[in-house]
């Protein structure tokens, strides 16, 4: 997740689309955008199960030098395969065994020819060593990249953010979301005067020439590849623990040595809330193995599996903001609360193809309405969640175009927060709700997934029909508007929607004082109603995101 991308009031993206039904407007790709975005069998032919990521930075010319293992089974028999590095950077060798293997480049995919075919089921490896000076980020985590900067006392602080930009921009691997390794070894080298921080628990930490120390990270679990991370700089680390609902839950802190006593009680105040509340709603922390890391950094946060970004500077809300106006956001970290969610749903759960990042950023923007009800009430929530409305642009539909490796409208935050929650209206129940949520990391833990199964999970889950719902909310610009009159006792209402047939139930003012259902189609519809409700005191149940109009 791009966490500022959901921060800045007026986000900004790629142009995208779905399908021809909900076009506004094409865009148009390019062979690069289909290399990087595209399952070919150059990509299928192989299952990564390993890498051993082992890179040494340059920090004063801004370059890095290394290599990564890639261990694999083959899926069928092939020869050739496609694996990604950013073309700035050189592909020194491509090593199998003791034999250079041939390549060649196209944009940023790199094809590997092997000396013989590789038969379906076999277990394999090869090594590519490369060099160079990895993209430096302009604005991260808005953009992709290195990010160069220093302390307060001038010592260096570096690290990289490269969600939908590509973890490819500084490591080479089969960069597509649909195939997580299954466990890794990341092996950073730096100067012996800073520390090194990456996914998953330390190893160990060698001495090298030069005063050079290596840091050996190994991640026990799936994880994707722009979860994949690091933090150099002068870093203070204390541990805690939580009693979770596997038992102790190891929390590591890493803030700069001139922050920590700032850092200890700020980051104390929302940690074990915030996992106590998470795993009530969502279920177990997906990476009891690898542990719960924060660790600051020089931008304002990413969710990196086990290794949580936090740069949202020690204060309350977002850099001290209320993306809500309702006063409810100012009584949490923005950034530790949202972050941390991303442990459920987008690295637990992580969408196959970028174009369904909506399953990774509605839930987790959901989540903080979960936050707020957990610690105050789910009136507090609710508050919250209409509150952030205001965000919405209704711009581009959430879902954008498949096999290109581009993300739908910044409305997969804020917007998809709000489906969730009028979803939530719909099932009506919120023990059920619960399950739903609790189902999801469950069935389909540490796995990549499509929108479909997400969609028919929780239908099924639910037991309510909810396919014109997705389709409006995710597949369409426009929210759902009803339309109704009221005129000498009578309420005659309709849904006017894109999708043929919207028949959403909702809850309004049947009376005076209370919510009641009705069930409106895209045909008028009519029930009585007291005289003494008006066109101007009708209301809509402001839990469900939707819009109305008074037909005079």
């Amino acid at each position: 997740m791009k966490i500022a991308r959901l921060l800045t009031l007026l986000p900004v993206f790629f142009a995208v689309i779905v399908n021809a039904q909900v076009m506004t407007s094409q865009e148009k790709y390019t062979r690069a955008d289909t290399l990087r975005g595209m399952l070919t069998p150059l990509r299928t032919c192989y299952d990564i199960n390993y890498y051993h990521l082992d890179v040494q930075m340059n920090i004063s010319n801004q370059s890095i030098q290394g290599s990564n293992e890639f261990s694999f089974t083959a899926t069928q028999n092939f020869q050739k395969l496609q694996f990604d590095l950013f073309d700035n950077l050189k592909v020194e060798r491509v090593l199998y065994g003791k034999q250079e293997l041939p390549f060649t480049r196209e944009f940023n995919a790199v094809f590997v020819t092997f000396p013989r075919e590789i038969k379906k089921g076999t277990k394999e490896k090869f090594t590519v060593y490369y060099s160079g000076k990895p993209v430096v980020a302009k604005r991260a985590p808005w953009d992709g990249g290195f990010i160069y900067s220093k302390d307060k006392s001038g010592n260096p602080w570096v690290a990289v953010a490269c969600q939908g930009f590509g973890a490819s921009c500084w490591w080479p691997t089969k960069d597509h979301q649909s195939d997580e390794v299954d466990s890794m070894l990341i092996s950073i080298t730096v100067p012996d005067t800073l520390n090194e921080i990456s996914n998953g628990r330390l190893r160990s930490a060698v001495k090298k020439p030069d005063n050079q120390t290596q840091y050996n990270w190994f991640v026990a679990n799936p994880i994707n590849n722009y979860d994949v991370s690091f933090y150099i700089g002068k870093y203070s680390h204390w541990k805690d623990n939580f009693k979770g609902a596997q038992g102790d839950l190891s929390i590591d802190y890493w803030s700069l040595k001139e922050d920590s006593s700032q850092a200890k009680p700020h980051w104390d105040a929302d940690v074990k809330p915030m996992l106590k509340c998470f795993e009530y709603w969502f279920g177990p922390y997906p990476f009891y193995k690898d542990g719960y890391k924060l660790v600051e950094s020089p931008y304002l946060g990413m969710e990196h599996q086990s290794a949580v970004a936090y740069g949202n500077k020690f204060r309350k809300g977002y850099l001290g903001k209320d993306l809500s106006g309702t006063g409810h956001g100012l009584k949490w970290d923005f950034i530790t609360v949202h972050e941390s969610g991303h442990e459920w749903f987008g690295n637990n759960i992580t969408s196959k193809d970028l174009a369904d990042m909506w399953i990774h950023e509605s839930f987790t923007n959901y989540s903080e309405t979960l936050f707020i009800e957990c610690t105050e009430s789910k009136a507090a929530g609710a508050e919250y969640l209409v509150g952030i409305r205001k965000n919405i642009a209704n711009d581009k539909p959430i879902i954008a175009a498949y096999n290109v490796n581009k993300e739908g409208s910044g409305d997969m935050y804020y917007k998809g927060a709000n489906m969730i929650h009028t979803i939530r209206q719909l099932i009506n129940d919120d023990d059920k709700f619960r399950e739903v949520l609790r189902g999801l990391n469950k069935t389909f833990y540490h796995q990549t997934v499509t929108t479909t199964q997400i969609e028919n999970f929780i239908s099924n889950k639910s037991g309510v029909k909810l396919n014109k719902v997705f389709d409006q909310y995710l597949r369409h610009i426009t929210i759902p508007v009803l339309e109704y009159k009221i005129f000498g006792g009578t309420l005659s209402y309709r849904w006017v929607s894109e999708v043929k047939g919207f028949d959403m139930p909702v809850k309004v003012t049947l009376k005076n004082s209370s919510f009641e259902w009705i069930k409106p189609s895209t045909e008028w519809k009519k029930t009585k109603i007291p005289l003494t409700l008006t066109a101007e005191s009708f209301k809509i149940d402001p839990n469900f995101y939707v819009d109305s109009k008074n037909i005079k």
